[in-house]
């Protein structure tokens, strides 16, 4: 009756590829890895729609790949996007304050289709002046963390990563690695800050997320230990002494 309910105590496995790895660092390689093959992804693709829009303009002599984007522009990217994804969670635990809001895998591809949208939208949209459309992308922007993060953590990160952000594209197109065209906040586009904001929350969100099976496998196993250790001691207080 005992061993039962001790089977029925244990949680099932759950998560895809965390729950057969145990190592809290291996854990984390596994989830930097995932979040960097993400960035480069979206890199390949949203860059592609700007390249498309003659947004942003690279020398002759950097057009290396097929989706005809700078070779460096993918790795730059995705290492970013690492970074992000893994701080997020880091932040979270730091300051106490898990995050819990729309914690499913849904919600996250959510969040990645708004965020390509609002990329999109820079590109596609055309408005009276630029102004209106970095207004526009703003208001998406935020709306994008209203929905689906809500936490100060998150939009305190959001706003960093954004400042930072930018200012590392300035000190890009002031040396001449690529260009945007009229551009209109020093020599980038105004609306460049609500991308990297945007982009900043979505992948806080998957970091978060993929963050989230570490936690409920060592939770399984802080369980399966201690029923392991109370059912040795349940057989041992059973066992007849000579």
């Amino acid at each position: 009756m005992a061993e039962r309910e001790t089977a029925s105590s244990v949680p099932p496995k759950c998560g895809p590829y965390i729950s057969s790895v145990t190592s809290r660092s291996m854990n984390l390689v596994i989830r930097g890895v995932v979040l960097f093959l993400i960035g480069v992804f979206l890199a390949l693709v949203l860059n592609l729609l700007q390249i498309q829009r003659n947004v942003t303009l690279f020398p002759p002599d950097v057009i290396a790949s097929i989706f005809s984007s700078a070779w460096w522009v993918p790795p730059c990217c995705g290492t970013a996007s690492a970074v992000i994804g893994l701080l997020y969670p880091c932040i979270d635990r730091h300051l106490g304050e898990p995050h819990k809001f729309k914690r499913e895998w849904s919600s996250v591809m959510r969040c990645v289709a708004v965020f390509v949208g609002i990329n999109h939208a820079s590109a596609k949209v055309d408005f009276d002046n630029n102004i209106q459309l970095s207004l526009t992308l703003a208001a998406l922007s935020i709306g994008l963390w209203w929905t689906f993060d809500r936490s100060r953590s998150g939009f305190g990160l959001g706003v960093g990563i954004a400042f930072l952000a930018t200012v590392v594209t300035q000190l890009l197109v002031y040396n001449g690695v690529y260009q945007y065209t009229s551009p209109d906040f020093l020599y980038v586009r105004s609306w460049l800050p609500c991308i990297f904001f945007a982009g900043g929350i979505t992948m806080g969100n998957i970091g978060r997320q993929l963050a989230m099976y570490e936690c409920k496998v060592t939770a399984e196993n802080l369980i399966k230990n201690e029923e392991s250790k109370n059912m040795f001691l349940y057989r041992k207080k059973k066992t007849p002494r000579f």
